[in-house]
């Protein structure tokens, strides 16, 4: 079955929690006693396979049951978690073909009374996802303040791994790029489960690679990780057989599982190429998500440890906080080092917060995020390269100096607006090719611009340039520009009576887009 989509905004829900509910009646009669579940479905279809997602409790009155293997086989291959059959009016009982189908298929099968609805399943699963819900964020909060506390502490670090390590009940671990174990906490692991962590901080932080050899048969091939390989989308791939090895980009985070430890490893933002490790005993919902927070902690503690250019960063925020201007701090960032402006909004549409936008910048490879409403704001140093991120919608600047931020700031805002209009999970802003423009002196070419467009204002020069930008489309550049569609043709409308100009006409199009370029 291809991959499901993202689940609900929940923990899934355990079997027996459901069961526990002695108002349904609900009686498993068949298969395992546990699954975790996402949804409930209703479906008298006699195969419903191409309709489910994965994780279903699967409710039926078996109206159209015929072969009870296949209906069984066919709802384990698309991931249902457990099947529900309502007896009466169809069958007075549970069938005993499905029965053993289930048990066969290791599928949990649930009686449901005749006085028990359908309905009243759904409202009582989605009533303990919110519970779950809650629990979940509950014990988020407390964890944040734990953390927040440890991490003011004379001694940050290892009081925040302490603090984690309680709140995972597990072992926790800060590495260097070498694999050398700076600090740790927890409870000891066993030495396969130790070199399985070390293994999956290579994946998050891979060493850089070797300089190419004289020879090519002299190059000899990482060596295959077998059963021992972590899972994680996207880890290095192998060197190219030509030339100098590409570095590919890594994740941010990996799992694995070795010896009933649930592993995992995250890296975490600067030059230095720490990563931080855990072994627990389970992995539960929120724990992703305590983690992610202790990753924002230790990428700030660890940043003045990182050498001179962190310790220059520090002491320019505290210049423009005592009232210094952008310029005069400039050189204090590097004027000559690159840095690149990310812009990015949730895809589901919910609010991002300082947790959500410290986890976003970390896993693109920084420390240093804000949040304006809805948007997250990432500033990125040196030669970080943008990846997609899941559950984000970005927009990247070009990689600009310091004095230059203001300028990729409005250029990853405008990649964003581009990216949500046309439903990209990554745009970056292109820089023009140069061509006819190259041929004009630049102060004339400033004074034409700017001749042309004065009769607009800047929301209308703005609206003209996303407009163009998108060929012309209405709803994309409403997209973009988070206005109605109505708002866009009136602007668009009033630009053209202000320049008195047919926006139809191609050649007026292109000097226009000129002139705003």
């Amino acid at each position: 079955m291809p991959d499901s989509p993202a689940g609900p905004p929940s923990p899934p829900i355990p079997l027996a929690g459901l069961l526990a509910r002695e108002e349904l009646g609900l009686h498993r009669i068949a298969g395992p006693d546990h699954a975790d579940l996402l949804w409930v479905h209703t479906s008298e279809m006699a195969d419903p396979y191409p309709y489910l997602l994965g994780g279903e409790l699967v409710l039926t009155a078996g109206v159209q049951l015929a072969d009870a293997d296949t209906y069984v086989a066919r709802l384990v291959q698309a991931g249902a978690a457990a099947l529900g059959f309502g007896v009466a009016p169809v069958h007075d009982t549970v069938p005993e073909a499905l029965v053993e189908a289930c048990e066969r298929h290791g599928l949990p099968l649930l009686e449901v009374p005749p006085e028990t609805r359908f309905a009243a399943i759904a409202r009582a699963v989605w009533r303990l996802m919110a519970e779950a819900r809650h629990r979940e964020l509950r014990r988020v909060t407390r964890a944040q303040q734990a953390l927040a506390t440890a991490a003011a502490r004379p001694d940050p670090v290892p009081a925040v791994l302490r603090q984690l390590a309680v709140q995972l009940e597990g072992r926790v671990a800060l590495l260097t790029a070498d694999g050398e174990v700076l600090h740790a906490a927890g409870g000891r692991t066993a030495p396969d489960v130790r070199a399985a962590l070390a293994r999956l901080a290579r994946v998050v932080t891979p060493a850089p690679p070797a300089s190419p050899t004289p020879s090519a048969s002299s190059v000899s091939p990482s060596s295959p990780a077998s059963s021992d390989s972590p899972t994680s989308p996207g880890s290095p791939g192998s060197p190219a057989s030509s030339g100098s090895p590409v570095r590919k980009p890594s994740p941010s985070s990996a799992t694995d599982t070795r010896g009933g430890s649930q592993l995992s490893a995250y890296a975490l933002g600067g030059a230095q190429g720490l990563s931080l490790v855990l072994a627990t005993p389970r992995r539960e919902s929120g724990d992703h998500t305590v983690a992610g927070i202790a990753v924002v902690l230790l990428s700030l503690l660890t940043a003045p440890h990182q050498g001179a250019d962190a310790a220059g960063r520090s002491a320019a925020l505290v210049r423009l906080l005592l009232g210094a201007t952008p310029q005069e701090v400039a050189p204090l960032l590097g004027d000559g080092d690159s840095w690149t402006v990310v812009h990015a909004r949730r895809t589901d549409g919910a609010p991002a917060d300082a947790l959500t936008a410290g986890a976003l910048a970390a896993g693109l490879g920084s420390a240093l995020s804000d949040v304006d409403r809805e948007t997250v704001r990432v500033l990125l140093p040196g030669g970080h390269d943008v990846a997609p991120q899941p559950g984000w919608t970005l927009g990247a600047s070009e990689p600009t100096s310091a004095s230059a931020l203001p300028a990729a700031d409005a250029q990853a805002a405008r990649a964003l607006g581009h990216a949500e209009a046309t439903h990209a999970a990554l745009t970056r802003h292109r820089p023009g090719i140069g061509g006819l423009a190259d041929l004009i002196p630049p102060d004339r070419a400033e004074a034409h611009a700017r001749a042309l467009l004065a009769p607009l204002t800047e929301p209308l020069a703005e609206t003209l340039r996303c407009w163009l930008s998108l060929h012309g489309s209405w709803d994309r550049t409403a997209v973009a520009l988070r206005i109605h569609r109505n708002t866009v043709r009136q602007r668009i409308a009033r630009c053209a009576a202000l320049l008195d100009a047919d926006l139809d006409d191609m050649d007026v199009r292109t000097e226009l887009w000129f002139a705003l370029r």
